[in-house]
């Protein structure tokens, strides 16, 4: 069952079995039905959540009342309003299970407490935190300077299995594009 944890964490440091088993008792295991929101804009954000099984979406809507994707985290990822959880203030992402969805979370008060106890996590958060920065900085100059085309062929790259999990409405809106110029280019580079 927490496997998919482990080799998270390892990836970036090594924790022995007894400092993995006190990170596992500081998480709950909750799963979410397909469509339902673990966080709503105007909430404050309680948790940080790693994904186990399923596909979330972070979006917002803006002020014409259109909803904008930021991120789809699927298996192995972790996924939260930065902001909000870190300053316990309201945020303005919502958070919504694409599909039946098993999430770890990990409320902030026991974040900190794991930092105290696991010195050593403090590098995984701080890796965690870059590594996420650098990606929003990544997608707001592709936002600027690549084609539609172009950010749609780095999707797919970064996601091959997204057109089986992601409807196409969601995914133009992640483009910045319209459902329908995406069926059209989408055609475009089929011939």
């Amino acid at each position: 069952m927490y496997e998919l944890l482990k080799q998270n964490l390892n990836r970036h440091i090594k924790l022995n079995e007894e400092e993995f088993g006190l990170f596992l008792k500081r998480l709950s295991v909750k799963t979410y039905l397909k469509d339902s929101h673990l966080i709503q804009s105007g909430q404050t954000c309680k948790y940080t959540y790693f994904v186990n099984k399923g596909l979330l979406r972070l979006y917002d809507i803006n002020k014409k009342g259109y909803e904008k994707n930021t991120l789809f985290a699927k298996e192995e990822w972790w996924v939260s309003d930065l902001y909000s959880f870190h300053s316990q203030k309201p945020g303005a992402y919502f958070l919504q299970a694409l599909e039946d969805t098993e999430v770890f979370q990990l409320s902030k008060p026991a974040m900190e407490n794991l930092l105290l106890e696991i010195p050593k996590l403090e590098r995984f958060w701080r890796i965690l935190h870059i590594n996420a920065f650098i990606a929003q900085q990544e997608r707001v100059m592709d936002m600027i300077a690549k084609t539609a085309e172009e950010r749609y062929r780095d999707f797919i790259e970064k996601f091959p299995e997204a057109e089986l999990r992601i409807s196409q409405r969601h995914i133009a809106s992640y483009l910045g594009i319209t459902p329908e110029f995406l069926s059209k280019m989408k055609s475009g580079l089929k011939h």
